[in-house]
C-alpha cells in the first residue's frame, strides 16, 4: 500500500473529482480550496430539491453535520440514499456526536444507510458507536485515537464502514486492517475545521481510488505531512492555515516520503 499512496494523490490530481459537500457554514471555504489545491472539484449544495441531481453528477458525497438542522437532516438522508442507489461512495462526519440528544438521533438515522467511510475524532467514534459513555467537549475530543479502537471496530462490523479515528496519531480501520499514521503538528488543532477538511479530502480520494482503505490512508497521509511542513514554515495558525493550501497544492514525491510514518498493525 505503502507505494501506492503517492500515485493515489496524482490520481485525484489528474481526474479532478466531483465532490458533493453538504457541511457545515464554519468550513465550507476551508474545504472547498483544500479540494481545489489537491485538483478535486468542490461543489456545496444542500437544497431538498436539488441535493440527489448532485449526487448523480458527482464522484462521491461528503454529509458533516457539524451545523445541523433539520432542514439540512433531510437533505442529508435524501442525499445519502440516493448515493447508495448509485453505489457512489460517501463519507460521514458526525460532528459534536454525543453532545446533544438531537444530533445524536440524526446520526442514527445516517448510520442506518451505511457510510462508505466515518470520519471523528475520538471521542466522537466513542459516542457514535455507543461503545461507551464519553464526555464530548463541544466539537473537540475529550479522548485519545487509540481509546476509541473498541468503538472503531464496532461500527466496522455493523455498517461495514471504514473508521478514521483523528488525533495525535490517526487510525484507519477496515475490516481486515488496522492502519496507523503519526504525522501531523499540535499546531493544526488551533486552526478550526482542519478535521472537516481531513474529511472533505477523503471524500475525494473514495471518488475515484477503488481500494477505498487506501484510499484513506492517502488523504489522511497527505493532510498530516502537508501539516507537518506547513507548521515548520509559518509564525503561528493563521499562517498554518494558508501554508496548508499551498502544500496541498504543491507537496513533491520526495516531500511526501520523506515525511510518511505509516505503521500497519
Amino acid at each position: 500500500m505503502e507505494n501506492n499512496l503517492w500515485n493515489s494523490i496524482l490520481h485525484v490530481r489528474n481526474t479532478s473529482p466531483l465532490v458533493h459537500s453538504i457541511t457545515n457554514y464554519v468550513v465550507m471555504n476551508n474545504t472547498a480550496n483544500a479540494l481545489l489545491a489537491i485538483g478535486a472539484s468542490p461543489i456545496m449544495a444542500h437544497a431538498k430539491s436539488e441535493v440527489e441531481e448532485m449526487v448523480n453528477i458527482s464522484h462521491s458525497l461528503v454529509i458533516n453535520i457539524g451545523t445541523l438542522d433539520e432542514y439540512w437532516e433531510e437533505a442529508m438522508l435524501l442525499a445519502a440514499t440516493k448515493a447508495n442507489e448509485l453505489n457512489k461512495p460517501w463519507i460521514l462526519d458526525p460532528v459534536g456526536a454525543g453532545a446533544t440528544s438531537y444530533r445524536d438521533s440524526v446520526l442514527s438515522k445516517i448510520l442506518y444507510l451505511n457510510p462508505t467511510v466515518i470520519r471523528g475524532n475520538a471521542s466522537e467514534i466513542i459516542a457514535l458507536s455507543k461503545a461507551s459513555k464519553t464526555i464530548t467537549k463541544g466539537v473537540d475530543s475529550t479522548a485519545k485515537s487509540n481509546e476509541a479502537v473498541e468503538a472503531a471496530k464496532t461500527l466496522v462490523k455493523n455498517h461495514k464502514s471504514i473508521v478514521c479515528i483523528s488525533g495525535e496519531t490517526d487510525i484507519i480501520m477496515s475490516d481486515n486492517q488496522e492502519i496507523h499514521l503519526k504525522n501531523g503538528h499540535p499546531m493544526m488543532t488551533k486552526v478550526t475545521g482542519l478535521g472537516c477538511t481531513a474529511t472533505a479530502l477523503i471524500g475525494s480520494f473514495i471518488g475515484v481510488i477503488d481500494n477505498k482503505t487506501e484510499a484513506v490512508v492517502a488523504a489522511m497521509s497527505l493532510l498530516g505531512i502537508v501539516g507537518e511542513i506547513a507548521a515548520k514554515q509559518g509564525a503561528g495558525p493563521g499562517s498554518l492555515q494558508l501554508n496548508i493550501i499551498d502544500k496541498l497544492y504543491n507537496i513533491t514525491e520526495d516531500e511526501f516520503y520523506n515525511h510518511l510514518k505509516m505503521v500497519k498493525q
